[in-house]
Parts: structure tokens; sequence; C-alpha cells
């Protein structure tokens, strides 16, 4: 029933629409459409609407008129206009009975003779200043838009001296760019003297500044009319956005609504009314303005305006234009195939920042990047990206990570140190590192020739010594492989009487401190060992050549192609006094 009735209410409207409107008064016969006549008064500012083609306003002077003043203000687009005195032969009859004609037609389109006073085009404020023809019967304003529907305004003053109704610009009204930052520009321009020349107590007159990044207002009505055009644009995108029940119906009816007359205008809203719409980002009687809050390079339109509140005018400088600066780049290190690298932070803040780039070898496009953090209680966060897209990102710890690199040409390594809650005069500083430096990451990447993934690890870094095989100057240990055939290196140090005593962590080998930093000397063996059953994977040394009953500490590396060392958990071992 509810959708019958609908239905039923819709084609009475649409049969009402199609049926002929009959209006109230009967039209004379000999009615024909007349040309609008529109007289343009003296001392008052007259908004005119201009549509497609050619408008004409009409006024008179007074016969002891010293001249005259005509300004025109186009809105946004330019238009022409022309300035003309019309001098009739003989006078119009007054027994005329036609009503086909107004009286101002048949003046203009009776026998006389006209000359052209002044013409101007474009979309600036433009004046005309000069004497009165005594012989001018009527004088005609001719304004013409090319390309379509505009606006403007006029204003006819009588007499030679400045009207007064619209603000003085300067001899230069060219608005200065006097700084440009990253996210701000200072502007400066002359000083109007409509603003200078008044007492402190009256500020009728003062500057507006706008922004936007598409283009230089001519007139402070072309800047309202973009404006209120992205707000209508964004509005009819949010109607859009509704969802309605009957939305075809809902269509037809705003269609149907939209044939019907409307009501008398009212006239056009003054600039006072207007004003307060402005979002105007600097504001006030000063000539220096700084505009923050921008987008880092971006270029931006700058327009003042002076603006006399009292009036309703204004008058627009010659805009500029400036380009923000780009963000401080920071520099990206390259890494080279299989480099080892240490990456050090200085303590000079909570956090700090390094960028550094690889490109993998081969059509595979695939790599291994390997990290590990050196500093004592403090952990880096790496991000991995490839054409500004994050493929990865996560924490670096005292753990070995492995971050497998697959799918681009090229990526971008992001090493940021993430602050802790220790605080930095407290911090303990890692034995590994140089003097001055609290935090380090130990890096590596690498072309992952033939590979499909992330090589595996032991299942403990854990060293074993046997107390039984243990002996004066030998000693066994064992430890945990892989199922891949990798090469393992074994390096003594031998320990002093106070470290032997102490037998703490001081004794202990740096996790960072690889066989690149250990002394030849040092290094006992290397051997090569693989076991495919990882439960099974254990090889065990046997280190010869040691002193009795002294202290040593022993260290096994995993060596890989790929990637950066594996160490061992350090080992302390006292050979026996007597055998």
């Amino acid at each position: 029933m509810a959708l019958s009735w609908c239905l039923g209410a819709a084609l009475a409207l649409v049969c009402g629409s199609l049926w002929p409107q009959v209006h109230s008064g009967v039209a004379p016969e000999n009615e024909v459409p007349l040309r609008p006549t529109t007289w343009l008064p003296e001392g008052k500012i007259t908004s005119v609407t201009l549509p497609k083609g050619r408008t004409r306003l009409y006024f008179t002077l007074k016969k002891k008129a010293p001249g005259m003043l005509v300004t025109v203000s186009p809105c946004d687009l330019p238009i022409e206009w022309t300035l003309a005195a019309h001098t009739l032969k003989d006078k119009p009859l007054k027994n005329l009975q036609s009503t086909k004609k107004s009286m101002p037609e048949v003046w203009w389109r009776g026998p006389g003779t006209e000359e052209k006073i002044h013409s101007n085009t474009g979309n600036t404020v433009e004046s005309y200043s000069g004497p009165t023809y005594p012989s001018a019967s009527i004088y005609i304003l001719r304004l013409r838009s090319k390309q379509q529907n505009t606006r403007a305004t006029v204003y006819l003053h009588e007499g030679l001296g400045p009207s007064g109704i619209f603000p003085l610009l300067p001899a230069d009204p060219q608005v200065h760019t006097l700084g440009v930052g990253m996210t701000s520009v200072t502007l400066s321009w002359a000083p109007s003297a409509s603003i200078t020349s008044l007492p402190h107590t009256q500020t009728s007159y003062e500057y507006c500044v706008l922004v936007n990044s598409q283009e230089n207002y001519p007139s402070l009505c072309a800047a309202q009319k973009s404006m209120r055009k992205e707000k209508d644009q964004k509005q009819e995108k949010d109607r859009r956005s509704r969802v309605t029940v009957w939305p075809i119906l809902k269509e037809w009816w705003w269609q149907q609504w939209d044939t019907y007359p409307e009501s008398p205008q009212s006239p056009p809203a003054s600039l006072t009314d207007e004003y307060e719409d402005l979002q105007c980002v600097c504001q006030g009687t000063e000539s220096v303005c700084t505009v923050s809050e921008l987008l880092p390079e971006t270029q931006y339109y700058f327009d003042v305006f002076v603006v006399d509140r009292l009036n309703g005018t204004s008058m627009a400088y010659k805009g500029t234009l400036a380009r923000t600066h780009e963000e401080a780049r920071p520099a990206i290190t390259a890494l080279r195939e299989g480099e080892l690298r240490w990456v050090t932070f200085q303590d000079r803040g909570f956090s700090s920042e390094q960028f550094f780039s690889f490109r993998p070898r081969g059509w595979q496009q695939s790599g291994l990047l390997t990290l590990q953090s050196c500093g004592e209680g403090e952990k880096v966060k790496v991000t991995v990206s490839s054409k500004g897209q994050v493929l990865t990102s996560q924490a670096a710890g005292r753990e070995l990570a492995h971050i497998w690199l697959q799918g681009s040409t090229s990526y971008l390594i992001h090493l940021e140190r993430e602050g802790t809650a220790m605080d930095h005069t407290s911090a303990v500083t890692d034995p590994s590192l140089p003097e001055g430096l609290t935090a380090s990451v130990k890096m590596q990447t690498s072309s992952a020739y033939h590979r499909r993934g992330v090589p595996s690890l032991p299942s403990t870094l854990q060293i074993k010594s046997f107390n039984r095989l243990r002996g004066c100057s030998s000693v066994t240990l064992a430890w945990m492989g892989t199922e891949e055939r990798s090469l393992y290196c074994v390096y003594r140090r031998k320990l002093g009487s106070h470290e032997a005593e102490a037998g703490g962590a001081s004794a202990l080998t740096a996790p960072c401190l690889g066989p690149e930093s250990r002394s030849d000397t040092e290094r006992v063996l290397c051997k090569y060992f693989q076991e495919l059953n990882p439960r099974r994977a254990v090889t065990t040394a046997v280190i010869g050549g040691l002193e009795p009953g002294m202290a040593y500490v022993f260290d096994v590396y995993l060596m890989r192609r790929w990637g950066i060392p594996i160490k061992y958990t350090s080992k302390i071992v006292k050979t026996r006094k007597e055998c």
C-alpha cells in the first residue's frame, strides 16, 4: 500500500508539472520583451550580474558637475567594459503611444552621436576619472563577459577628486618575500595610505592575508567565490555519500522543486557580512606577516588585501608565490657486498638514527641482513623498506637477528636507537665499544645466491667442558652445530690471577667481539662440521698445549658465508695442577 501511494503521488506531480502553467493577469498581445534597463546611481556601490554577453548601465550627471569617476571591480573573471557619451539630436516625442520600447531604449536608438570615452579589459579594479561632456544626453557603460557568467561592482562618483570609498594602494603594490623556511614563509608589503593616515582609535581599515595552493586571487570577491565553491563541493560529496531509501525518487523530487519560480533574491551581502568567513592567516594593520604550519616542499600562493569594513570595499595587492624548502634528508650510506660494519650512536641525545642502502646481486634479488646490538641495555629498531613501502620492522637486541630480503632491486635500511629507562649517566659502557660510545650495532649484508630463506642456527650457544677429560695440559669442549656444512673456529685466552679469582663477567669475552678483532695467536683450530639430524649435531674438540693450574677463556665462532659470525657463550675452564 505504501509503495502504491508513493507511485501515485509521483505520477500526480509529473502530470502537474507537464500541464501548461496559467499565470494570473492577461498580458497584452503587443507586449514584447524589453531590453533590461539599469540606471547607475551616484555615490552607491552597485553589484551587477553579468551573463555571457553584453550588459548596459545608464546614468546622467548634473549640469554643473566638474567631472566624474567611474570604478569597475570585476569579481574573478576578466571583463571588457566601455564608457561612452550619447548625444541626441532631437528629443523623443512625448505622444509616443507604442509600448514595444522603453523610454531609455527609445533614447539610445534615436538619431544622435556617440563618443567613446574609455575602455578596459581585465580582472583587476580599474577607474576612469575625467571631465564631463556638457552636450551628452546620457552616459552608457557597457560591460561584457567573454567566458561565462560572472559579476562585478560599479561605483559612480561626481567630481574629479578621489571618492574615498575604496582603500588606497601604495605606489609599489607588490607583495615581497622576506624569508622561506621548511614550514613557514615571511611576507612584507608597502603600507597603505588609508591605514597610515588614520588615527589609532579608528579601526575601519585592516589587512587580510590569504594563502592557498592553487592560484593568486585578483580580488577578495574571487577568493570568497573559490572558498564557497570548495565548501559546496565538499557538502555535495557528503550529500552523495549518504544512502537514501528512494534515491531515484529523491533526485526526481529535487529536480521538480528546482523548476518552480524562485522568490525575488535579496540584495547581495556586503563585504562586512562575508568578511567574517574569510580565513585570514594574518589580520590587522601590520605590513609584515609570517605564515606558519605549511607543508615542506610545497608551492603556495599569497594574497594581501586592504579592506574597508565600513564601506564594504577592498583592494588587492599584487600577490606572490613561494615554495617551501624540502625536509632535511639524512645521509644514506651504501653497503658493499659482504661488508661487516659497526654502526655507532654518539651519546648526545635520547635517540639517534642512521640510513643505509643495499643492492643485492644476482637475478634473484635476494639477500640477508644480519644485525646484533652491542650496547649495554640498549635496543635498536631496524626498518627495511623499498620504494616507499615498509617491508619489515623489528627490534634488534643482544641476540643475533636475521632479516631476509627478497623481491626488490634495492633496500633502504633505517636504524634507530630506542631510548631506555636507564639514565645515561649511570649506564654501563660495553667494554667492546670505543670510548665515548654507549650504543652500537654490528651489521652485515650479503647477496644470498641460491638460497630460499634464513640459514639455520644452533639450538643452543652454550659450550660444555668435560671434567673427567680435563687434564693438566688439555681440555675437551663440545658444542651444538647445524645441518649445514659450516666452519667452526676455537679461540683461547689465558686469564691472569686476579681475573681467575674474580671469575665474573669481566673475564668473559664481549659478545660483539668477532674473530676479526682477535689475534691470530689466540686461534687454536678451525674445523668443518655438518649433521643432518639437528638432535645429534654435536661436535667436540680437544684443546692441548695448555699450562697446568691455569684458567682459560674459550670462544667458539660459527663462520658462515652469509651474515655475521655467530659467537657462542664464553666458557672458563681451569686445567689441573697435578696429573
